[in-house]
């Protein structure tokens, strides 16, 4: 009986202890559970709390402008709005004021630029919102909304956002480039100078209660947007637009197979104040299928009509390279005829060759086995390095590479800054490709001295003769001006950099005159302006394979040759017109651009006692004036007169008063109780020798103002005129000739 109560309590100990042990245990987790939350994930916690306590929006940063160097706006932002639905809505609403998904959908698609089905499809959808088109200009968006109110159409929502805008269109498209959907630069400087541009987002962090809203006594921190820097170009709008001009024209005449770029330059800084390259596009459609992507890629519109999604999105970005590469600086090429100038200034001042020295050409120079041709197969006989480099003969600049050889040709080529990049502030810029001592044979040397056999780029040919014509210096090229900040403050500014002296004053002085000479009597008469002394060399290169019959003309100057200031170099590719040699087609083309763009930097032109007959003077007002009057203020500006009528008093004039004529130009005047007509019909002059031209006109009594050669010019014929013929215009009116040279004169390049 005694042992029963002791075996009880044992049991009630034994509970005792083992709810203890199960409460400890428990407490024991608690804690844990405790200070795994606090300590461990205290940090994550405490973040999701806020989260859930407070909103945080991005403010978006405003995107930097580009500028020409004068501050003209070529890249900017223009309001614009993105347009979503809410399918339900909308379909109630359609429902509701009885009209049909069909009609909706088709005048939606047709506003936005869209397919009617793809609208249709996304009004069926059951979700939430759907997205339709982004970066809609204001004034399509405000059409879009006046169709939305006259049909109490519901579920349309319009948001503002921003879109990159160009005013130019294809202006400089190569090098300003474009930007994507959010704002992000793809091509050319809106992607090298993307951080610059972009500038850096804002936050707006506010407190909210529990339920969501936000509450008045909660908190608000607002951290400010920084906007982006613009970025300044070293391009001139006025002269980029000449050169756009000048090699648009070029290439439509010439029939270009693979397009056509250009480069105008300071010498003296390296500022690239034009470069163009065509076929371009329109920055603010940039994958649109233009006609130069349709001429490349017969059919590609039905091609693309069958694709979708990453295909139809690959594709696309195939064939905009049509447009989209930038030949000036990611092509290269065969220099042609255009580097004997390099190799005659690499020769003269290694001393390896001297004014004085001759050369003898038969037609041709054979180099170990193989006969190397000139373009005169007859042959120039003996001529002075000067006429040499007049005559572009390929069998002289043989000899002349092997005078300098390859040690020497090469290092002065390399000091040129060919084979490397330049560094210019554009993507994808080529190196192109040259040879070294070690793997040069004696025919490549043969051949890289009158510019075959190596590869250069556009960019770095303007560079070198660039520094042919400022004394020696090779000047690194930049496009980039400066960076500025929103308030036009300047972030940072690019200094003129020299690369090195490549040459002596010496020897540039002596190639500018040699230059000119190309220009004056040589190959390159083509690129003759008077009043402005062009220097310059010709270029006509035939693309690998062999036989093909593709041509790379091109021709490069500078001027004034005895103060240059500007350099310019026009290459056509694969030419299928009438001709294609660069002394024919590429150098009036250069002599149009830099006759422009010297006129626009104020450089006079100043003439020699030749070419008075192409001085232009100012028509002085004789209106008011007694027949004799009028008679001696013209007679003293060289021009000559015409009376029409029998009164005494000058009523009227052709040409009008301050406008431009050469000297020895008609005006007629018109006295009492006459009065000018328009009773005269341009006669067609194209084809013509200056002579030829220059007589109808005046027999028909007009005036002529000829370009390129003089009135007495012989083996020229006019290429153009304006105006055109059969334009009705006034007695007296000047009509602008157009003048080239014929193929005899320009081949030897």
């Amino acid at each position: 009986m005694a042992g029963k109560p002791k075996t009880k309590r044992g049991k009630r100990t034994t509970r005792l202890m083992w709810v203890a042990l199960l409460f400890a245990l428990g407490f024991g987790i608690m804690m844990f559970r405790v200070g795994w939350i606090q300590i461990v994930r205290g940090d994550d916690l405490s973040r999701q709390a806020l989260d859930q306590q407070t909103n945080d929006n991005t403010v978006n940063a405003k995107r930097g402008n580009i500028y020409d160097r004068n501050y003209k706006v070529l890249a900017t932002n223009i309001t614009a709005e993105t347009i979503e639905i809410t399918p339900a809505a909308v379909r109630e609403s359609i429902q509701k004021n009885n009209l049909t998904v069909d009609s909706v959908a088709q005048r939606i698609a047709d506003i936005l630029g869209l397919e009617m089905e793809t609208v249709k499809d996304k009004i069926s959808n059951n979700i939430q919102t759907e997205s339709l088109k982004r970066k809609v200009e204001k004034s399509t968006a405000d059409t879009l909304r006046e169709y939305v109110d006259s049909t109490g159409l519901s579920g349309v929502i319009f948001t503002e956002d921003v879109k990159r805008y160009y005013p130019y269109n294809n202006f400089a498209a190569q090098v300003i480039g474009f930007c994507g959907n959010d704002n992000q630069g793809l091509e050319g400087i809106e992607n090298i100078y993307d951080s610059e541009l972009s500038g850096v987002p804002g936050r707006v962090v506010s407190a909210q209660q529990s339920t969501g809203l936000e509450g008045n006594s909660g908190y608000e921190n607002y951290i400010e947007a920084q906007d982006g820097n613009s970025v300044v170009l070293t391009i001139d709008e006025t002269i980029q637009s000449y050169v756009q001009k000048n090699l648009e024209a070029a290439a439509e005449d010439n029939k270009l197979n693979e397009g056509a770029a250009a480069i105008v330059a300071d010498v003296n800084t390296g500022e690239i104040l034009a470069m163009c390259t065509v076929p371009d596009y329109d920055l603010n459609n940039p994958f649109e299928i233009t006609e130069a992507i349709e001429e490349k890629y017969p059919g590609i519109n039905e091609e693309l009509e069958q694709l979708e999604g990453q295909e139809y999105n690959s594709r696309i970005e195939e064939v905009v390279q049509v447009v989209r590469r930038n030949k000036a600086v990611v092509d290269s090429y065969e220099p042609g005829s255009t580097f004997k100038s390099i190799t005659a200034s690499v020769a003269l001042d290694t001393g390896s060759c001297a004014l004085t020295d001759t050369f003898t050409c038969g037609g041709a120079y054979t180099v170990a086995d193989r006969s190397i041709k000139c373009d005169n197969t007859s042959g120039h006989g003996t001529q002075s390095f000067i006429e040499a480099v007049q005559n572009s003969c390929n069998p002289a600049f043989i000899q002349i590479g092997q005078k300098t050889g390859k040690e020497k040709f090469l290092s002065g080529v390399n000091a040129f800054g060919f084979f490397k990049k330049t560094g210019i502030e554009i993507p994808g810029e080529a190196a192109g490709i040259g040879f070294t001592a070690d793997s040069m044979t004696d025919v490549d040397l043969a051949t890289s001295a009158f510019g075959q056999s190596i590869t250069v780029t556009p960019l770095q040919m303007v560079a070198a003769v660039g520094a042919i014509a400022n004394g020696g210096t090779l000047m690194k090229p930049h496009i980039v001006k400066e960076i500025v900040n929103s308030d036009m403050g300047i972030v940072e500014s690019t200094q003129p950099e020299v690369v090195r002296q490549v040459i002596s004053e010496e020897t540039s002085r002596e190639m500018r005159d040699i230059l000119e000479s190309v220009v004056s009597v040589g190959a390159g008469k083509n690129a003759y302006l008077a009043g402005y002394r062009i220097a310059g060399k010709t270029g006509t290169s035939e693309k690998y394979p062999r036989g093909q019959n593709k041509y790379v003309a091109s021709f490069i100057g500078f001027a004034p040759a005895d103060d240059p200031q500007v350099v310019c170099l026009v290459i056509l590719d694969e030419p299928n017109g009438d001709s294609y040699y660069g002394g024919t087609i590429a150098a009036p083309v250069v002599r149009d651009i830099l006759g422009e763009t010297l006129q626009y930097l104020g450089v006079e032109p100043r003439y020699n006692a030749d070419e008075e007959e192409y001085v232009d003077v100012e028509i002085p007002d004789v209106t008011g004036m007694s027949q004799s009057d009028a008679g001696i203020v013209l007679d003293e500006t060289g021009l000559e007169v015409k009376i029409s009528g029998d009164g005494d008093v000058i009523v009227d004039q052709i040409p009008k008063a301050h406008t431009k004529a050469t000297l020895g130009s008609t005006v007629v005047l018109y006295t009492e109780g006459t009065k000018a007509e328009r009773t005269i019909a341009v006669p067609n002059v194209v084809g013509r020798t200056p002579a030829e031209a220059n007589t109808e006109l005046v027999n028909s009594g007009l005036n002529a103002k000829i370009k390129g050669v003089s009135k007495s010019g012989v083996n020229a014929t006019c290429i153009g005129q304006s105006p055109v013929e059969g334009t009705l215009v006034e007695p007296g009116t000047v009509v602008t000739l157009n003048f080239r040279y014929d193929e005899s004169e320009t081949t030897n390049d």
